[in-house]
Order: C-alpha cells, then structure tokens, then sequence
C-alpha cells in the first residue's frame, strides 16, 4: 500500500462522504436523524447542542473527526486560525466565531466535494472571516510565520508522510504559534494486518501514530511544550461491529483493546531570539 494509494482511498471516502450528506443521505452518529444500523464509534457525539446550534447541519453531518478541537484549543479574538482538513467545515466555522470579526479563519482540503460542501455551510452561516483553501496537508499554501493556531481533527493519521506534514504546520506558525488537534493515537503493539487495511487507513485507525512517536516527530519538526492528552479511549467491544465490517477478524479485534484512544495533542512553535530576549513590556513593541 503506497503513499499514492493512502492518498487516493482517502480521497474517495471523503469525497463521497460529501456527496451523501448533499443528498442527505448519510445521516448518522451526532445528528438528531439517524439512517442505518452501525455507527462509527470514532467519529460519533463529538459536539454538544451549543455548538450544533452555531452552525448549518450539514457542516455536523459531514464532520468525520475523533474529536472536538475547537472545544479544547485556545482561540482569542484577532487570531488566524488553520484547520487541517476542514472537510465541511465544521471546526472552521466553529473558530471562526471564536477568533471574531478581527480574525481569521482557514480551512484546507483536498478534496473537491468537501469544498464545494464547506463553501455552501460558509454562505449559509453568514461567515464573513472564513477562507477555504484547496491543497494537501503535506504543502499547505500560506506563507510562513502566518498562522496563530493550527487545529485538524483526525486528519493528520490519514497521511502517509506525517513528518512532512508536522514541518508544514511548524513552517507557517507564527513565532509562539500554537498546535493543537485531536487524533487517533495508539498505546502498545498493532498488529500489522490492521495496519496494512486501508479501509482502517481511511477510517482513522491504520494510520495512527503511538503516542511517543508522535511526540518525537513534533519535537523533530521543531515544537517545545509538547502535550498528549487521551480524551475517549477505544475498547474492543464497541468497535467491534464497526472493525468486522471491514475485514478485522474477532482475534485481532481483541489484540487491540483499549490500544487506540483519541488524544488531544499540544505544542507551541518557540519565540525566536530576539523575541525570547525581550526584558520588558515595551522593548518587543
């Protein structure tokens, strides 16, 4: 399985994820209306009525995250903020809000279904300080030192080169900028059938990082302050109906008990030298 496969089974999946919630067709864990008998255990009940209420119902219908960003991160009114694979831009528009009419706030996607489906939930929710951005995460197009805050939720696992990805979001922090996004991490041994399964690839599952590796590979793209913190840890009976759907048989279902959790994952870019120097309130001015 190659980058280039990775790439485009991920691209298919969430392209029709789209397609489906334009037709209204997918309406599962998380809406009020529910079609079918299995639900994701990943991406279910991850907002709360209060932020349903702040955004069209199709940015949560189309939202496949493993967590909830906006919830978590700190977001203040003036900031730009960039969410790695904003999908239907549930998480944008939520930190749109936040950062206010003095901010504002990015979504990228490669996916044209997803944009498409992003820019009609921006129109509906009236938002001014929105862009949506078609690109891949391992080239995002802005400059660097242009962001404050990076989210993503459960996005980054769906790479295949996620150091490439970790040096971008690094690159186009600002000084002190602030990573902070929820992915699936795992804790231990996975079997490698799992991780050769490329539906668990597009599900969040194959391409999950252990939690070590991830702080490494954060540290190695340059980020300080690194912080994994579990927010739903996953056990093997309520993904079983889910994994045996896609091919997992009952033994390695049980091999991965409380292996993969959600985490919220933190870091700051470091201040550069001259701006660690700084001795008092008005010398940085």
């Amino acid at each position: 399985m190659g980058d280039t496969d990775i790439k485009q089974v991920v691209k298919e999946k969430y392209g029709q994820a789209a397609l489906n919630v334009r037709r209204a067709a997918s309406r599962c864990c998380g809406s009020a209306a529910t079609i079918g008998s299995s639900c994701d255990p990943i991406t279910s009940n991850l907002y709360d009525p209060s932020q349903a209420e702040q955004i069209p119902e199709e940015a949560l219908l189309a939202s496949l995250g493993c967590g909830n960003p906006t919830a978590l991160a700190m977001l203040n009114p003036g900031e730009v903020v960039l969410d790695l694979g904003s999908g239907g831009g549930i998480d944008v528009l939520l930190s749109a809000k936040r950062v206010g009419p003095t901010g504002k706030a990015y979504g990228l996607d490669m996916t044209d279904e997803m944009l498409a489906l992003a820019n009609e939930n921006k129109r509906k929710a009236g938002a001014r300080n929105v862009e949506f951005l078609k690109g891949e995460i391992e080239h995002i197009p802005l400059p660097e030192d242009s962001v404050d805050v990076i989210i993503s939720n459960c996005v980054i696992n769906l790479s295949a080169d996620k150091d490439c990805v970790l040096r971008e979001a690094f690159r186009v922090l600002k000084p002190g900028g602030r990573f902070a996004v929820s992915d699936v991490v795992t804790r231990g041994e996975i079997p490698a059938e799992i991780r050769r399964n490329v539906l668990l690839w597009a599900g969040c599952v194959a391409g999950a990082l252990e939690e070590n590796e991830y702080r490494s590979k954060l540290a190695g793209a340059g980020f300080e302050q690194i912080e994994i913190e579990p927010t739903r840890i996953y056990r093997a009976e309520d993904a079983q109906e889910w994994l045996t759907a896609k091919g997992v048989n009952g033994d390695q279902i049980a091999e991965v008990d409380g292996k993969f959790m959600s985490a919220f994952i933190r870091a700051v870019k470091p201040l550069d030298a001259g701006q660690k120097a700084c001795c008092g309130p008005a010398c940085c001015n």
